[in-house]
């Protein structure tokens, strides 16, 4: 194999015996007809396995809710790409020329998609084992953050639930004002809830964002917490 991709493997923390699996994740379908999807595919049903098991193992006492929940925050594309990023891949990855020039190397979900495809081809070069391993050893700083307190529903949803619950029309949002340049627009949101007589607000990056400010800030003056919603 070649030096480039010795480097990768140092990175990884892993060896192929079959240097043509690895290739074969790093390839997009951009780049070639025999492309990584199916890696990919097998990947990320690896990943949900390995990531539950070691939650349920974790996590005693928690509910399937909770669980699903932190399933969801370590196996989402956002934590791959981190990872992605943190493994240098863009340097690696095989893609067509288009998306060469639109920075494809950088794309979040790219990077997603060939860390997936990484494991799936770990599994297939040596077995369940390597591939449970490494998946573990790549998230485990992710793994230590993880706390039950924060994997409570976000403030839409149990705002939302709350009044369902107790048969009442749902809320209705409105953007009032964007302001800031196109890359850094800062957006304005109003909360109506038919319990209220006030509006609640929000601001934030991006309209959901500012929403959930503003259900949380429903939420407050409803007097809900945690154990009601």
């Amino acid at each position: 194999m070649n030096t480039q991709l010795d480097r990768l493997e140092r990175r990884l923390g892993y060896t192929f015996n079959d240097s043509d699996l690895m290739q074969l994740a790093l390839t997009h379908r951009s780049f070639a007809g025999r492309n990584n999807e199916r890696l990919e595919f097998l990947g990320d049903a690896i990943l949900n396995f390995v990531v539950g098991e070691e939650l349920f193992k974790r996590f005693p006492q928690a509910k399937e809710g909770q669980l699903s929940r932190l399933r969801a925050r370590l196996v989402k594309g956002a934590t791959l790409a981190v990872l992605g990023k943190q493994f240098d891949l863009g340097e690696f990855l095989r893609l067509g020329s288009g998306e060469l020039k639109s920075g494809g190397f950088r794309r979040e979900s790219i990077l997603a998609d060939a860390v997936e495809a990484l494991i799936g081809a770990i599994y297939l070069d040596t077995g369940m084992e390597p591939a449970r391993e490494r998946v573990l050893a790549w998230l485990e700083p992710f793994f230590a953050d993880l706390t039950l307190v924060d994997t409570h529903k976000d403030p839409k949803t149990r705002l939302q639930e709350f009044l369902q619950s107790r048969g009442v029309e749902l809320p209705r949002y409105t953007v009032t004002d964007e302001q800031g340049e196109p890359h850094c627009r800062v957006f304005f949101v109003e909360c109506q809830v038919a319990l209220l007589e006030q509006v609640t607000r929000g601001e934030g990056n991006s309209r959901r964002i500012a929403e959930q400010q503003a259900a949380a800030a429903a939420l407050a003056a409803l007097g809900v917490d945690d154990a009601q919603a």
